[in-house]
């Protein structure tokens, strides 16, 4: 017989993978990961590739693995049960607050980890390329236990922390004294300066009426306290020496008064909730409103409480869910009540005309509910338009407009988009207004002109301005000027042309506060420190900066009675501004 046809054994040590699909996969992974975000960042096709590379990508990798890798025995189901076990370990000993971070983030890394590791490795002996890449996988599990994913940046990115260092939330509960309802404290009257809504009395984010120190450098702002406060993402609401905000505290949701001029904690009401999401976390996302001597505050699962702003004690409260037929969206509730026409006004997100719902401000029946609104990060807001008091309700519909005390739907105008809408409509006069696209598209911002005759309304669009496309980042006007965001970008735009004149990345996913009466931009970066820029058509000027708080702030600044209010969901603080 020749000797070319005799066929020869295979050396048992030698391990004749198929690895190519495997670093196909990979390949695929980091696209699906990487190329969206850059060309589409915070677009439904980044966030549907972002899922798909992190989830569905390992989920291929295995199926390859098992089926098409040439892998045999024993061999085969050992990687596979080397990341599927880990996962069921690591999430039932719950060392983590969800298993969707197990899922999203170190799987992925592990098939990579895995896959490179064999295709390095080809001219080792079988032993050592199987051996050694479970000791890796097990070593990355083992560093994998040891660390806690505390939300991410809003672009995804994940923040992380040794497990065995204390969260914020934790260190806050570990030195906090629980305070009951107060007594003996007089009644909370809105008065001037106060602070009374979510971004101000009109929530417009305007101060206007005081002249504030802009000369930062020859005299700073002056820290008046500064403490831990319970997760949340919400802001303050002020009236006259009280300051109220919502925080979560441990396995109950809270709303807390504190003294605005010393930080001491007054009272605080409590109820067993608890949301907390991969990218934010833990809290509440709402801010009280102050209204007629009580405070309304609406909790992340959707309970509205109505509580005697003095003492702190409960007077109504109603699951917004099962009033309306309503959906808890993706990232809970975040609309702070509206108090208008003897009405709370808040998004309910029920479906067949059942969005949005007011209640009885003295007693929490259901008044009405009415319009499209599924899904909404924005707050009801009030607006006078051709003459008549009314409010507006963005959500993935578009905008609509509501008789206050009836719940009739004067006008609507249908944009629709099936991510995020989360910033508040810009009133800039009896018939206009700009409206904010979806997070991450290319809708961009519009202007509408809204006009009344006899009894018809019409809605007409100016312009689309497709470059300036905010997230949850609310903007302001100054003249002929709207000065907000474009993604992580604060930009400056003409409300005639629609044209950006100018973009800064300077504060990434900031909130603004203008001074009107200085023509100034106060503005709370993301990254906790505050700033003051020029509110200047020509270009973007910073007149001075100083790092307010610490850690990732995505929450409103507030400025009344002449101090800045800022917190986060780690801390708060308090200074001083008045010349």
């Amino acid at each position: 017989m020749p000797e070319s046809s005799v066929s020869m054994p295979q050396d048992p040590r030698v391990w004749r993978l198929r690895l190519w699909p495997g670093l196909l996969l990979i390949a695929l992974i980091l696209i699906l990961v990487i190329v969206p975000g850059r060309i589409w960042p915070l677009s439904l096709a980044h966030f549907v590739s972002l899922m798909a590379g992190l989830m569905l990508g390992p989920v291929l990798v295995l199926i390859w693995w098992i089926v098409a890798a040439r892998a045999r025995g024993w061999d085969r189901w050992l990687f596979p049960l080397f990341i599927v076990v880990p996962v069921i370990l690591l999430g039932a000993t719950l060392l983590r607050d969800s298993i969707q971070c197990l899922l999203l983030y170190p799987v992925p890394l592990a098939v990579m980890f895995w896959v490179l590791w064999l295709t390095v490795t080809r001219k080792l002996s079988r032993p050592v390329r199987r051996n050694g890449g479970l000791i890796i996988l097990l070593a990355f599990w083992g560093l994998v236990a040891c660390v806690r994913f505390e939300g991410t940046t809003a672009t995804g990115r994940p923040n992380m922390r040794w497990c065995w260092q204390k969260t914020d939330e934790a260190k806050f509960l570990e030195g906090h004294v629980v305070r009951a309802a107060a007594a003996d404290l007089p009644p909370v009257v809105i008065g001037p300066g106060d602070w009374s809504d979510f971004r101000g009395p009109q929530r417009d984010g305007r101060l206007t009426g005081i002249t504030l120190n802009t000369d930062w450098a020859a005299h700073p702002p002056k820290l008046l306290w500064k403490h831990r406060v319970g997760p949340g993402w919400g802001t303050f609401a002020v009236a006259g020496e009280r300051l109220f905000t919502q925080e979560q505290r441990g396995v109950e949701e809270a709303v807390v008064c504190y003294r605005q001029d010393t930080g001491v904690e007054l009272w605080s009401w409590s109820h067993p909730a608890r949301f907390s999401d991969e990218s934010s976390g833990p809290g509440p996302r709402a801010t009280p409103t102050i209204h007629d001597g009580k405070l309304y505050a609406q909790g992340a699962t959707g309970l509205l409480a109505c509580l005697d702003a003095a003492s702190g004690n409960l007077l109504w409260s109603t699951d917004i869910k099962a009033a309306t037929a309503g959906v808890m969206p993706t990232w809970a509730y975040a609309s702070s009540p509206l108090l208008i026409a003897g009405n709370a006004i808040v998004f309910a997100g029920g479906k067949n005309g059942r969005g949005t719902a007011a209640f009885d401000a003295g007693t929490g029946k259901l008044v009405w509910v009415a319009g499209n609104a599924g899904h909404s990060y924005s707050s009801a807001h009030r607006a006078m338009l051709g003459g008549i008091e009314q409010v507006l309700m963005i959500s993935e519909f578009g905008i609509e407009s509501f008789d206050p005390a009836a719940g009739t739907v004067l006008w609507s105008h249908e944009w629709r988009t099936q991510v995020s809408r989360v910033v508040q409509p810009v009133i800039l006069s009896d018939t206009d207004l700009l409206v904010a696209g979806g997070t991450g598209t290319e809708q961009g911002t519009r202007r509408l002109r809204v006009t009344r005759q006899d009894a018809a309304w019409k809605v007409e669009t100016l312009w689309t301005a497709r470059n300036v496309r905010p997230y949850f980042n609310d903007g302001v006007v100054m003249g002929q000027s709207y000065f907000g965001f474009d993604d992580a970008r604060m930009c400056c735009l003409d409300l005639q042309s629609g044209d950006r004149k100018w973009t800064s990345s300077a504060y990434g996913h900031g909130q603004l506060l203008l001074l009107a009466d200085q023509a100034m931009l106060l503005v709370q970066a993301v990254d906790g420190s505050v700033a003051l820029v020029r509110a200047d058509p020509g270009a973007c000027e910073e007149v001075a900066r100083f790092p307010a708080l610490e850690g990732k702030t995505w929450n409103h600044p507030v400025i009344a009675q002449g101090r800045l209010f800022v917190r986060n969901g780690q801390e708060a603080a308090c200074y001083e501004l008045l010349k």
